[in-house]
């Protein structure tokens, strides 16, 4: 029964930061729209595609919705280089489905991370375990797990994101065209890869900072039984 009330615990735990890295990416990437806007003013965007920062935040906006299932087309009519024309053309609309499946699929893990958690949770209270004991060290037991992925991803990025980055369209995406040419396509020119990059930090941070608070708070419960003993 023991060793079963450890595995609940070290798959709550893990759920949990399952969850967290879910939500990092959310509230990085729709939390505040006014990081595009320094994004796109620090690679330029503007002068590449010849829009106004109105217009490219629009459509911004619009491929955002996309992606998170709030819109059905990926289809936005604006003026780019003088003309008025549809942003994105039959390429973009490919890859973006595939990577829209990836955000929706990553809401759905969030979703079904939540019930385990709870499930577990609710073993563990039928269990009559001490949930002061188990609980911040089954996290510990994760975090460790999880923090030691996380820096060598972090590593890799900064050693060579773009490594990272193809690596992970390979892992994704069965085709190759998340391949785009600049000269052909105003998507790419509006996510130049040190976006990415700098978004990849934005989430990773986000995720640190929240597992660091659970860290903290896991340390509450043992932190009072000492002073109690005292």
């Amino acid at each position: 029964m023991k060793k079963a009330q450890w595995l609940a615990g070290i798959i709550l735990a893990f759920s949990v930061i399952a969850a967290v890295l879910i939500s990092s990416f959310e509230i990085a990437m729709y939390s505040d729209f006014s990081v595009y806007q320094k994004e796109y003013e620090k690679y330029d965007v503007l002068s590449e595609l010849d829009m106004t920062m109105e217009d490219v935040m629009h459509v911004t906006r619009e491929m955002m919705a996309y992606l998170r299932g709030d819109r059905e087309t990926l289809s936005v009519v604006t003026t780019v280089e003088g003309e008025q024309q549809d942003f994105f053309n039959e390429q973009d609309r490919f890859h973006m489905e595939e990577v829209r499946g990836l955000f929706i699929g990553g809401l759905n893990i969030r979703i079904g991370a939540c019930i385990i958690a709870v499930l577990c949770l609710i073993f563990l209270l039928a269990s009559r375990v001490d949930l002061k004991k188990i609980l911040p060290r089954s996290y510990h037991a994760a975090l460790g797990i999880s923090g030691a992925f996380v820096l060598l991803l972090g590593i890799a990025s900064i050693i060579d994101f773009n490594a990272v980055f193809v690596q992970f369209h390979h892992i994704f995406f069965d085709n190759d065209l998340w391949i785009f040419d600049p000269a052909e396509d105003y998507m790419i020119r509006m996510l130049p890869e040190g976006l990415f990059y700098d978004f990849v930090m934005r989430i990773g941070g986000i995720f640190v900072i929240i597992l660091l608070a659970l860290f903290l708070i896991s340390l509450i419960p043992g932190r009072f039984k000492k002073k109690k003993d005292n």
